[in-house]
């Protein structure tokens, strides 16, 4: 071998075992690490609740006195059923729960937010890398799983009840349990859609692989059919079905970004 080709072969990087090590010890440092008592925690955290629920207050009161067009938004899968007012104030307290849950939705970036300052200094860089993608793959998941349940599942179960005794009674819904329903279904599902999101957190702590995910797609196929019937207000087998798939269709996507990421 000629001594240049010799030279350029020793030019070859050398494996440092430690590197290895030391990038982990790196990332599982606490960069913000801060010696606080007991009551330091305690009073934090009642900063945090407190402005939390400041937040939720103004969020709600806003939603109350805009409430008329949020309560028709949410009163147009029904498709012209008409409802009535059974008890005296009964719209007055669909309009409160009305505007409670809407607030909430309204508020709960600064909560998470709160939420997020409260834990930030006890996560170390590891973990605060998949704060990011989390919080916002979360939070698209929760919208997606509200757009899919207005659009698709609300309107398969009315239309469901609707035919079903359309020749024997006539449609006359109560206003309370009509929002009651939607209500539930609306954010139910917005909960049900954040399992690829424990799917990654899983991954990424080294609980469970891709592999295993697969795997066990048999008990998923039954665990999905269970929650569908579980939170889902309604009975029929058409909206349980419908939410049973997208649960399932939510764990496949899952698995492959698990994929991608290398888990």
């Amino acid at each position: 071998m000629p001594p240049e080709a010799e030279q350029l072969t020793n030019l070859e990087p050398e494996l440092d075992p430690t590197n290895e090590y030391l990038e982990d010890e790196y990332l599982n440092e606490l960069p913000d690490e801060v010696e606080m008592s007991l009551l330091d925690h305690l009073e934090e955290l009642r900063t945090r609740i407190f402005y939390a629920l400041i937040a939720a207050v103004i969020g709600m009161s806003g939603c109350f006195f805009a409430v008329k067009p949020i309560v028709k938004l949410l009163e147009v899968p029904a498709h012209g059923v008409k409802f009535l007012q059974l008890t005296p104030g009964e719209y007055f307290f669909v309009s409160i729960k009305v505007a409670g849950y809407s607030g909430l939705l309204v508020a709960s970036p600064f909560i998470l937010y709160q939420i997020i300052q409260f834990v930030l200094p006890g996560l170390t860089r590891k973990e605060r890398s998949l704060l990011a993608p989390v919080v916002l793959g979360s939070g698209v998941l929760f919208a997606a799983g509200l757009v899919f349940a207005y659009l698709i599942l609300i309107p398969a179960a009315l239309n469901f009840f609707v035919s079903y005794g359309a020749d024997v009674v006539e449609q006359l819904w109560s206003i309370d349990r009509y929002f009651e329903f939607v209500l539930l279904l609306l954010f139910s599902t917005g909960l049900a859609f954040q399992v690829p999101i424990i799917q990654i957190i899983l991954s990424f702590l080294g609980i469970v692989s891709s592999e295993k995910m697969l795997s066990g797609w048999r008990y998923i196929l039954i665990g999905s059919v269970i929650i569908g019937a579980i939170i889902t207000p309604s009975t029929d087998p058409l909206t349980q079905s419908l939410l049973a798939g997208a649960i399932l269709g939510l764990y496949f996507t899952g698995i492959g970004f698990v994929k991608l990421v290398g888990k």
